[in-house]
């Protein structure tokens, strides 16, 4: 009796596959639909004064999914497997665990209506998987820009003009990893990149895990 109870119950409470809904594996991704996530080139997407900046895959399929299910629909589970795409991108292109993780900061008005920063959860998962450290105190956002999405590359530039405030004490005299979800014009890189560059922070690295599809 008690065995068949405990059968009946894992039945009951195992996870489905957020993509599938196939309970088979009891994963928030099952392996057959993380296997169908699909690199894009090892080499840089852009580079953005003198930075080179990767995206992993194309903002489509599962993958797209996979980021909107996390940023918007509250999966946080969802940051572990958006982590591992990035992190088996990662280890194609570099091969040095020196760095210190940044996440792209939302403002304090957005991490209050959202309740986190889906970046900073991948990030931890991101650290855990390289050995690097994350590091979320460098570089906040001291602007509450407008979404992006909607806007021109030149816009974009304005929106986000003097975004970002850094706190030198923090830095951990490592080489720097920008992480984000979506590069489309790489404006958000690019002011990152130009704030840290004020203070001579210049090793720099920034990745995303997709970009638009062409």
């Amino acid at each position: 009796m008690k065995n068949f109870l405990e059968s009946f119950l894992d039945l009951i409470y195992r996870k489905k596959c957020y993509f599938c809904q196939s309970s088979k594996y009891s994963l928030k991704m099952c392996p057959k639909c993380y296997n169908e996530l699909a690199f894009s080139d090892f080499r840089p997407n852009r580079i953005i004064n003198g930075i080179d900046i990767y995206t992993c895959g194309t903002y489509d399929k599962n993958l797209q999914k996979l980021i909107r299910g996390l940023k918007y629909h509250r999966q946080k589970e969802l940051a572990h497997y958006l982590a591992k795409f990035m992190y088996e991108y990662w280890i194609n292109v570099k091969d040095n665990c020196e760095f210190q993780v940044i996440p792209v900061p939302l403002h304090k008005n957005r991490i209050k209506k959202r309740k986190y920063n889906h970046m900073e959860l991948v990030a931890y998962e991101f650290c855990k998987m390289s050995g690097m450290i994350p590091n979320f105190d460098l570089i906040t956002r001291i602007k509450d820009t407008k979404p992006q999405y909607k806007l021109s590359r030149k816009a974009r530039i304005e929106n986000l003009s003097g975004a970002f405030e850094v706190d030198i004490s923090k830095n951990l005299n490592k080489p720097i990893l920008i992480l984000d979800d979506i590069c489309t014009t790489g404006a958000t890189f690019e002011e990152m990149i130009n704030t840290l560059k004020k203070y001579g922070i210049n090793e720099i690295v920034c990745m995303a895990s997709s970009s638009p599809v062409c």
